[in-house]
């Protein structure tokens, strides 16, 4: 393979609601956490044992303000994008890192009902890149309905 690739692919749930941070140009940042887990079964003890692995997303723009006006700490996320390493100082004059997922694309998981009960959010969850289609109930006439075809 002659070139290189950087992307991350998360299913998680928010561990935090949506922080913003707006730009004097009229660009802002939005920084949510995701919590992935894995779940096995110990050999030796037998017992069920759960790992979380914690993810600094960073959606910017519209993204960001979609991000937070629909997602509430516990919505289950699809997230896509890109693995960032951020150099900072502290206030002791310490240079230090934080990794973050540069987010391309995503897509909201949980429905309105699993919203409302993670965190009393009653707004539906859209995504502006990944409409899903709606499958029409069985009342619902189909312009398939009407074709002539034996099958």
């Amino acid at each position: 393979m002659a070139g290189t690739l950087n992307k991350v692919m998360l299913i998680g749930n928010l561990g935090d609601e949506v922080k913003m941070h707006y730009f004097e140009g009229g660009g802002c940042i939005g920084r949510f956490p995701i919590a992935t887990s894995e779940t096995y079964t110990s050999k030796q003890t037998n017992e069920r044992i759960t790992n979380t692995e914690w993810h600094n997303i960073v959606v910017r723009n519209k993204g960001a303000e979609i991000c937070e006006k629909y997602l509430s700490k516990g919505d289950k996320v699809y997230v896509e994008g890109r693995i960032k390493t951020r150099k900072w100082t502290d206030d002791k004059g310490n240079d230090r890192y934080s990794t973050e997922i540069q987010c391309t694309d995503f897509t909201f998981l949980s429905t309105k009902k699993e919203s409302g009960n993670n965190a009393g959010n009653t707004a539906t969850p859209s995504t502006p890149s990944n409409p899903v289609a709606k499958e029409p109930t069985p009342n619902q006439s189909t312009s398939e309905d009407n074709d002539d075809l034996p099958f």
